[in-house]
């Protein structure tokens, strides 16, 4: 009751700020609203509000009524949550499918570069014979030891990936001098900065 009297006095109080563009009429229409108004006042001030006695059992009754809609609300909530775990657990689930797919795709590329780079390797730059350097009877003895430039390639790679906090490889005597010079030379390696007998390869990746 005191909601609608608040609301009539809301529309008494947007009826005296209209702007009268036709006076007679507007008068005898806001002197219309403000009888209607009073009489629907009138009638409200005549009735009781009825008030539900606060016993213990009405307390109870209002108790349970409010539990069972806050446990509806929650239900409602756990239903909402699983179906949006449900879905979350399909989407993972596909995706590392197909990221599982992917990574396999992807080892069998690298398989296959590796295969073909250490080919190509073989063929166009073979480990020093014992025609290289005759003079030196040093270098020749230590050829046996030298490793491929495709074993230093796949050591430098190894080391990027394993390792790319501190990618350098300390140069060896096994890695044939030439092959260094060639890969630092074309850009393929770097010498560390502060230690020249330390070399990383080029983070092509990056």
């Amino acid at each position: 009751m005191w909601k609608e009297m608040e609301e009539c006095q809301n529309k008494l109080s947007l009826i005296g700020t209209e702007t009268l563009t036709d006076s007679n009429a507007q008068i005898s229409l806001l002197i219309m609203q403000v009888k209607c108004l009073t009489a629907e006042l009138s009638q409200w001030q005549k009735e009781t509000p009825e008030i539900a006695p606060l016993n213990d059992d009405v307390l109870v009754t209002l108790g349970k009524e409010e539990f069972q809609k806050l446990q509806h609300d929650l239900e409602m909530v756990l239903s909402t949550i699983q179906s949006k775990n449900e879905k979350l657990k399909e989407d993972l689930k596909r995706i590392f499918t197909e990221l599982k797919t992917k990574l396999l795709n992807v080892k069998k590329y690298k398989k296959k570069l590796l295969i073909t780079l250490g080919e190509f390797l073989e063929d166009h730059f073979p480990l020093p014979d014992g025609s290289v350097k005759k003079k030196k009877k040093s270098i020749q003895e230590s050829t046996a030891q030298l490793i491929t430039l495709h074993e230093i390639l796949e050591t430098l790679i190894n080391r990027l990936f394993d390792v790319p906090h501190d990618p350098y490889v300390k140069i060896s005597d096994s890695f044939w001098p030439p092959y260094i010079e060639l890969l630092l030379r074309n850009g393929i390696a770097l010498r560390h900065p502060e230690d020249p007998t330390q070399i990383r390869l080029e983070a092509f990746h990056q």
